[in-house]
């Protein structure tokens, strides 16, 4: 099932339980979906590719500004942005630990043929292709600086 349909049972259901958050969230996905199908011009649904990327930029989006509002001390915000950040990571796929994000960044070390520090270009082209959307870029770009320095 596509991500448009999942969602849009998904708003029905919180539409139900009278869950305004979730509704609220929801209705949020579901315009940036549509918004991104309307942008290219074609009347087709978006690849999952570009579900996914839209997901993961609405969370890093709810995540930045829960920071900021946690630093400012506004706790009423700052919970606001967690629940909807909770939503939006239901639909996401699970995040590797750290663990397996540095098991799979070995591997593509490896397999790039990376020896320091002026290879971490071309080892993160290849970490954001192939971990996208499990795990954050930050998170990524931190573990590859520590294995290649």
């Amino acid at each position: 099932m596509s991500l448009k349909l999942t969602i849009e049972s998904e708003i029905k259901k919180a539409m139900l339980a009278k869950d305004k958050a979730r509704l609220q969230t929801l209705r949020s996905i579901k315009s940036l979906i549509l918004l991104e199908e309307t942008k290219s011009g074609a009347s087709q649904a978006i690849s999952e590719e570009d579900e996914l990327k839209l997901l993961t930029k609405a969370a890093k989006q709810r995540r930045d500004s829960a920071d900021i509002y946690k630093q400012q001390n506004r706790e009423d915000l700052y919970s606001v942005e967690m629940v909807e950040l909770e939503i939006i990571s239901e639909f996401l796929p699970k995040q590797l630990t750290e663990e397996e994000l540095e098991s799979e960044l070995k591997q593509i070390i490896a397999e790039s043929g990376a020896q320091g520090p002026k290879d971490m270009g071309k080892v993160m082209g290849l970490a954001s292709k192939t971990l996208a959307g499990r795990a954050d870029g930050k998170a990524i770009s931190q573990k590859v600086k520590e294995l290649l320095g």
